[in-house]
């Protein structure tokens, strides 16, 4: 039996080696022609060959990159035949795939086992006597001796596995250690098993995965797809050269870098750099998802029940019986009809929630791209692409640095100041033109003063007719030193609807000194200005660039010169108080000097004396209200003072006295008071009604 063992799997794998050739060959029939890798982290990948006939073409991937081929893969039969179904290994866990199959091979079964979970099953087992046909009837296990052995002595007993077989001549068994061989005899268990060991030997090469593309049609015909799936992404470095005379233009060179992070060789491969950032996401669909259903009752109808006829004995039954009974019967009824209810097809139909069917997008294969010298530009819709013109080769797991640009550009050499990445130099810097014909996606730039490595700069994506500056060295030869000077002053005065305004006028003086100690070659000094919010530029009247943080000042330096060079900013504000609340002094100061006119001053002035009567009755209804607190007091004391002595004597006759005349001043100061308080209103009123429409310049 361990021979037939050993045979089979020599079998198994010599099947799995001839599909792995299988396999290698088909590969080769649809190879990789176009690539076009985008900078968002994905490829798109087309493949083109011949098929003949109905052929199934079976493509090896990368287990993560199946979502992306389920999301993307587009196909196309250009010979007038048809797509079939695309195939793969499904991701449902191996244990409930092998489950699945007719022969259940999930716990590695012997084979006692394996004919156990097979009773019913015809086989055709061959031993020593010859070949012997059935069906499993069952597995039993006996105990018997050793072969060999007599039977006497003390040998001991072995279990020996017996499989029962309902033959054409009755049931028998045979010792399955005297079978050398075993066959089903159904072809669909052979299939089954075949099935079982071919998912067995797939997952054990949990990194890859098969897709099966089918294509239906007659004779030979080319087809083509096309996928998108993860790739590095591209990245681009570049040279800028500059002239060594005055006035030569600067010649930029850029460079592709390019891995191939698979497994497969890019051999003469059509190949394309999208500088565009398309939308991309990654959705499990390799995943098998269940959705848990709920659980409703068989509907059931009430069966009829049987009726006991009674004889006369009981026509005279209590009425109370009567009313029990067929209240039983009401609700048996009720419960039925509710579970009816319940049970019904539409009531299950609206507990249900169905998802909705989702979309499906399809486009066309990549047209292959037109060649040019180096790297053609081109748009495909809202992206710019670099074609490669000659084909690429790439090995696997190798990488390429591609020549993309090669091209003349705008350029001059300018010094840039900002103080904040430098407080003392400028750096060394070029202004930049993209007049390259191509789009320049961000990259670092190495740059070279004619043979002469100069420094590194770094560039951000520039379209085409773009400018930029660019910086790669500190300009020793240069020293600048910056000076900031704030000042505010009122620039006018008036008085606007009762209220009186400031206006203030602030500038902000910046005073650059710059200092060119090369005597042989002048400077273009680019000035970084911070931008202020709220502030008017006055001095220069504008820049020559900006952006959304600096305004930028070109100022030229003649060798061995100095230069100083003025930023102003100007700005107004204005504050509001009320008119009582100036102080007259500074005001008559502000219209010495012109900033304020003469008839805000009187009219201030007035204000000014309307508020002094008023404040002239407050004073006077304080100090009316501090006499009579004053008297009330003193009203008090002599009270508890009358209180301890005699009614008759002289003392007790004054302090009668001096409260009668308290009381006589107590009326005087009421009267005083409420003429006070008119006075005050009115003189309120006459402020209020002076200031209320009251506007002077």
């Amino acid at each position: 039996m361990s021979s037939k063992i050993r045979a089979s799997a020599v079998a198994v794998a010599s099947g799995l080696l001839v599909s792995a050739g299988s396999l290698a060959a088909e590969d080769a029939a649809l190879p990789i022609r176009s690539i076009t890798l985008y900078r968002s982290g994905v490829g798109y990948f087309e493949r083109t060959g011949t098929v003949q006939g109905d052929e199934t073409v079976r493509l090896r991937f990368e287990t993560s990159q199946i979502n992306d081929i389920l999301k993307s893969l587009v196909m196309l039969d250009l010979g007038g035949g048809t797509i079939g179904a695309v195939s793969y290994g499904s991701k449902e866990p191996l244990a409930r795939r092998l489950a699945s199959f007719g022969v259940d091979i999930s716990d590695s079964p012997s084979i006692p086992s394996l004919l156990s979970r097979l009773r019913g099953a015809g086989v055709r087992l061959t031993t020593p006597e010859g070949a012997i046909e059935g069906t499993v009837l069952g597995v039993e296990t006996r105990s018997a001796l050793p072969a060999g052995t007599s039977g006497q002595g003390q040998a001991p007993v072995v279990p020996v596995a017996h499989v029962n077989l309902v033959t054409a001549r009755g049931i028998r068994s045979i010792a399955l250690d005297r079978v050398n061989a075993m066959e089903f005899l159904d072809e669909r268990l052979n299939e089954e098993l075949g099935l079982a060991l071919a998912a067995l030997a797939e997952q054990r090469n949990e990194n890859s995965a098969v897709v099966e593309l089918r294509f239906t049609g007659d004779g030979e015909r080319g087809v083509a797809l096309g996928y998108v799936t993860e790739a590095p992404v591209w990245k681009t470095s570049y040279r800028l050269v500059l002239g060594e005379e005055t006035g030569a233009q600067p010649t930029l060179q850029g460079w592709a870098i390019v891995e191939n992070t698979t497994d497969e060789d890019w051999a003469g491969v059509r190949l394309s750099l999208a500088s565009g950032s398309p939308v991309g996401f990654r959705m499990d669909l390799h995943e098998p998802v269940f959705v848990t259903r709920p659980m409703v009752s068989v509907p059931t109808v009430a069966l009829a029940r049987p009726r006991v006829y009674e004889g006369d004995l009981l026509k005279h039954a209590s009425v109370a019986d009567g009313r029990a009974a067929g209240a039983e019967l009401d609700s048996t009824a009720m419960m039925l009809r509710v579970q009816s209810e319940a049970s019904a097809p539409g009531a299950y139909a609206r507990d249900m929630n169905f998802p909705a069917r989702g979309s499906r997008a399809t486009g066309g294969v990549a047209a292959p791209a037109a060649l040019a010298s180096a790297a053609a530009a081109g748009e495909v819709g809202e992206q710019f692409r670099y074609d490669i013109q000659a084909p690429v080769t790439i090995e696997r797991q190798r990488s390429a640095m591609l020549p993309i640009v090669s091209a003349p550009v705008g350029g001059r050499r300018v010094s840039i100041y900002n103080a904040s990445d430098n407080a003392e130099h400028p750096m060394r810097g070029v202004s930049f033109t993209n007049e390259s014909g191509f789009d320049l996606s961000p990259g670092p730039i190495a740059v070279y003063d004619g043979a002469a490595y100069a420094g590194d700069a770094q560039i951000a994506y520039t379209g085409r007719g773009q400018e930029r500056l660019l910086s790669y060295a500190v300009d020793l030869d240069v020293a600048v030193s910056g000076e900031t000077k704030a000042e505010e002053n009122i620039a006018r005065v008036r008085i606007a609807g009762g209220a009186f305004e400031q206006v203030w006028k602030g500038r902000s003086i910046t005073t650059y000194r710059i200092n060119n100690r090369d005597a042989k070659r002048e400077r273009t000094i680019v000035v970084e200005h911070p931008r202020l919010a709220g502030w008017d530029l006055v001095k220069p009247s504008k820049p020559e660039s900006e952006t959304d943080a600096l305004l930028r000042f070109e100022v030229p330096l003649a060798a061995g010169a100095q230069t100083t060079f003025e930023v102003v900013h100007e700005r107004t504000h204005m504050t509001r108080m009320g008119v009582v609340q100036v102080d007259l002094p500074t005001l008559l100061s502000y219209v010495q000097s012109g900033k304020a006119s003469q008839a805000v001053a009187d009219a201030v002035r007035s204000a000014a004396e309307k508020q002094a009567r008023i404040h002239g009755f407050v004073s006077a209804i304080q100090n009316l209200e501090e006499e009579r607190s004053a008297i009330g007091a003193d009203q008090a004391r002599i009270r508890s003072n009358m209180a301890t002595v005699d009614r008759n004597s002289d003392l007790y006759t004054r302090w009668v006295k001096k409260l009668a005349e308290q009381e006589s001043r107590l009326e005087s100061i009421v009267e005083e008071m409420s003429a006070a308080k008119a006075s005050h209103a009115a003189a309120q009123q006459d402020l209020n009604e002076f200031l209320a429409n009251l506007s002077v310049e």
